[in-house]
């Protein structure tokens, strides 16, 4: 997991601030008052530490660590009309989602997150997380005119990264770039395909079909985030 590195870092300085605390009670109860400050100082610095390497580890979850090319997600597309298909979407972790999208290309996006050097050196590498799926046109004008569907892929988290790193300095002096990328494909038949990642971003190619899948209720489909009319 790409969190996993934080919590044990977080774990290391929690267990050196208890060990420091407990330093200091012992002096202060012998009336060593210098010792004390000393020891409970360096602990309150270290359960800082602790409290800033678990926000960031709960703050990266939904997020999936990037070394080479691998699959973000496999879209199968099964056209319901003009300019309007569904879309099933399979996740690596076993998800699945389908939704009802306007268009004449299937479009997908996503946040791309790279560290500094000096997170790499805990385990910390390039992260990814699908952002949304959306339907796009071929022209401009019916860009600008035609009804559009937006769906979110995020996963839901207490906190985000992004948005931490843009409140505290400290945290975005960890993070070397944060940027997006998108890909896009045209939908005019049942197709598969795979929404891959790689460290210079999205792309998408065309698998095996197989059978696809059933075509489901509009009405009983996730609802878009915002739609233009």
């Amino acid at each position: 997991m790409p969190d996993a590195p934080f919590f044990l870092v977080a774990g290391a300085f929690a267990a050196l601030s208890l060990i420091l605390l407990i330093v200091a009670a012992r002096a202060l109860m012998g009336k060593r008052w210098i010792g004390s400050l000393g020891s409970g100082g360096t602990g309150a610095l270290f359960l800082s530490l602790a409290a800033l390497a678990a926000t960031l580890g709960v703050s990266t979850q939904g997020y999936r660590a990037l070394t080479l090319e691998e699959v973000a997600a496999v879209v199968t597309t099964v056209p319901t009309g003009e300019r309007a298909f569904q879309a099933f979407v399979e996740f690596p972790d076993g998800r699945d989602t389908t939704f009802h999208v306007l268009g004449d290309q299937l479009l997908v996006d996503a946040h791309i997150l790279k560290w500094h050097p000096l997170a790499n050196i805990i385990g910390v590498h390039t992260q990814y997380e699908l952002d949304r799926l959306s339907g796009r046109y071929v022209a401009i004008d019916d860009e600008r005119t035609e009804p559009r569907t937006v769906h979110s892929l995020k996963t839901d988290k207490p906190v985000d990264l992004f948005e931490l790193a843009r409140r505290y300095t400290l945290l975005a002096l960890l993070v070397d770039t944060e940027y997006g990328s998108a890909t896009y494909i045209q939908v005019q038949r049942p197709a598969r395909f795979e929404v891959r990642v790689s460290t210079t971003g999205l792309l998408v190619r065309e698998v095996e079909l197989g059978s696809p899948p059933a075509v489901a209720p509009t009405d009983s489909l996730n609802s878009p985030d915002r739609s233009r009319d």
